[in-house]
């Protein structure tokens, strides 16, 4: 019973998420607040792929807005019966939710590359990932870090950002988890009650 009333506050609950996931992954692309790597594209490849704007930031905002709105009463006249509507709205919600847990799934899934592989930086070799091979090794080798010498701290603002991405699409995706589970309660519950009567 509180999954089910809870169902229109985990909609809620993805819009600060989605909005922060925006943020983060912009500060992505200002090293230190500085724009001249951008400029110069001396950014990861991961950053280019856009998923915190996109996938896990626009993306849910959209599904979190559109969710919300089939549970206003404004949808009530879709069938001729109430609880054909309720169905119907329970299935369009439990399709957007799913599509929550692809985008959120994604953006964690190449979050969790990026962190693995290490930032683009420049040492004594040159431009280049230097961390590539020690699969997220470089984590736990703080000494190591002193490597990248250019930008300034690259490896601390890479790993916190990707970290905080990390967290929020999880976020996201055991939300869309728990909005299906929810929807199928109701819409199941619903059908069988119709079904009974």
């Amino acid at each position: 019973m509180a999954l089910e009333t809870c169902g229109s506050c985990l909609s809620c609950l993805l819009i600060p998420l989605a909005l922060w996931s925006i943020v983060v992954n912009i500060l992505l692309y200002f090293p230190n607040g500085k724009a001249s790597h951008a400029d110069s594209y001396q950014l990861p490849n991961y950053v280019w792929y856009f998923e915190g704007i996109c996938f896990s930031g626009v993306m849910i905002l959209l599904l979190a807005v559109i969710l919300i709105t089939l549970e206003c009463s404004v949808f009530y006249r879709c069938c001729q019966s109430e609880s054909c509507n309720k169905t119907y709205r329970s299935f369009i919600s439990i399709v957007l939710a799913l599509l929550g847990v692809a985008f959120s799934g994604y953006s964690c899934i190449i979050f969790t590359l990026g962190l693995i592989q290490g930032p683009f930086c420049n040492s004594s070799g040159g431009w280049d990932y230097i961390f590539k091979d020690t699969a997220g090794g470089y984590l736990t080798d703080y000494p190591a870090w002193s490597r990248c010498t250019e930008p300034a701290n690259i490896v601390e603002w890479n790993t916190i950002l990707l970290s905080i991405l990390i967290a929020l699409s999880g976020l996201q995706l055991i939300i869309c988890f728990l909005k299906v589970a929810a929807e199928l309660k109701r819409t199941l519950c619903g059908t069988y009650s119709v079904f009974v009567q």
